[in-house]
């Protein structure tokens, strides 16, 4: 089918591109993973374990994208991260042409939808793809789907067949996604002291230290947005965007380059967060 503008596929960026090889260790069952391109060693995995190269992997994706979802390939945008040593990487695609409004009674902004897939060659993680949205007035990323069904994908190994029927399904589970996004928007929130708001985050985040540390959060989100569910859910996904002083959640300088990886796990965090009961309390009011 000829298109008057092409679908956008994005090169993977020099750092991930290569090749990689094992050597055996002095303990049999175990063998280190090597970048072929600077001869780096990126880890130690089990005898039998094999992997195709982060380009193999991702040029894959791509391509079932295109084959698939053509039109909301076109003006997409990509952002990489890696970590390990480039030994973990991630692909995050949004898609402009796959967009919608969120209106509050105060605030209209933009969420457009996105698909991230991990790769990573060290056996630090099997190869995933998730469904998300961002949100394009402040940037925040956010996964999209229920956290039952985010916790069994993450468990689960990749499969281009299962992958194809998730992408075509990807439309509409994106609309289901924005509808409820749309409902948080005109569900007003009760109205909290510090000490009630300090409460209620606690008993979301099972953490005092981060409710403390949120509450700053929600504040600016509410003055921007109005006093509603979704101003709410996006000081959750603000958290789970940044990691510097326009939050104050900053991250621990570890030296061991995992920031990539922790900041994925934060969007994971709050999946969880929004199908607590606490939080499911608030969106139902």
């Amino acid at each position: 089918m000829p298109y008057d503008v092409l679908p956008t596929v994005h090169e993977v960026p020099e750092n991930l591109d290569f090749s990689v090889d094992f050597e055996t260790t002095k303990f049999d069952e175990k063998k280190y993973v090597i970048n072929n391109e600077t001869g780096d060693y990126l880890g130690v995995v089990g005898k039998g374990f094999n992997c195709a190269s982060h380009k193999k992997f991702f040029d894959g994706v791509q391509n079932v994208m295109v084959d698939n979802i053509p039109d909301a390939m076109v003006d997409s945008t990509v952002r990489w991260s890696s970590a390990r040593n480039n030994a973990w990487a991630m692909m995050d695609i949004v898609m402009p042409n796959v967009s919608t409004k969120i209106e509050t009674d105060k605030h209209t902004t933009e969420v457009g939808q996105r698909i991230i897939a991990l790769h990573g060659v060290d056996g630090s993680c099997s190869n995933q793809v998730f469904f998300g949205a961002i949100d394009f007035f402040c940037t925040n990323g956010m996964i999209t789907g229920d956290y039952d069904k985010v916790k069994r994908k993450n468990t689960s190994n990749f499969c281009m067949s299962r992958f194809i029927d998730e992408l075509n399904q990807s439309s509409l589970d994106f609309q289901e996604q924005s509808d409820k996004l749309k409902t948080w928007a005109r569900t007003e929130l009760p109205t909290y002291t510090n000490k009630g708001w300090n409460e209620v985050l606690s008993s979301i985040t099972k953490s005092d230290q981060k409710a403390k540390k949120m509450l700053p959060l929600v504040q600016q989100e509410v003055s921007k947005r109005g006093r509603n569910v979704f101003a709410l859910y996006s000081a959750f996904t603000n958290y789970a965007s940044y990691a510097d002083e326009r939050n104050g959640f900053n991250l621990r300088n570890t030296g061991n380059d995992t920031r990539s990886q922790s900041m994925w796990a934060r969007e994971h965090e709050v999946t969880k967060w929004v199908a607590t009961p606490e939080f499911k309390k608030l969106a139902a009011a």
